[in-house]
């Protein structure tokens, strides 16, 4: 799992947020609850790339609510890695957030699960 995840609001523009995403050297944004009782949602290079550059949008004038992905399907800290691996495959889906007390505490990517396998394998 990796912390420190890097938030954005939904009102930045795709612009700020691709400057925030190469800064960082992420792929990924997590998108800020609009209320208390809303859903979290992600900004992936893969939105950007589909959504804003694809369709020659301008990212200046796109806000990152109206490409990012919501609902985010969050997972439990005590999700083993097989399980995560076994809900990729399943989804199609290569992040997911892990969340405890309903705050995002992580972020399990692919990576992370084949990094995790490959230390195990090679020991």
């Amino acid at each position: 799992m990796t912390k420190g995840i890097i938030s954005i609001k939904r009102d930045t523009t795709v612009k700020d947020a691709m400057k925030t995403m190469l800064e960082r050297r992420v792929t990924s944004l997590i998108v800020e609850k609009e209320k208390e009782d809303g859903d979290f949602g992600i900004l992936t290079r893969k939105d950007i790339i589909n959504k804003v550059i694809a369709p020659s949008r301008d990212p200046g004038n796109v806000k990152v609510g109206d490409i990012m992905s919501e609902p985010l399907l969050c997972i439990s800290p005590e999700f083993s890695v097989e399980n995560i691996a076994r809900l990729m495959e399943k989804t199609n889906i290569r992040r997911f957030p892990v969340v405890e007390d309903d705050k995002i505490i992580g972020l399990v990517s692919n990576s992370d699960i084949m990094r995790a396998v490959t230390i195990e394998i090679i020991k």
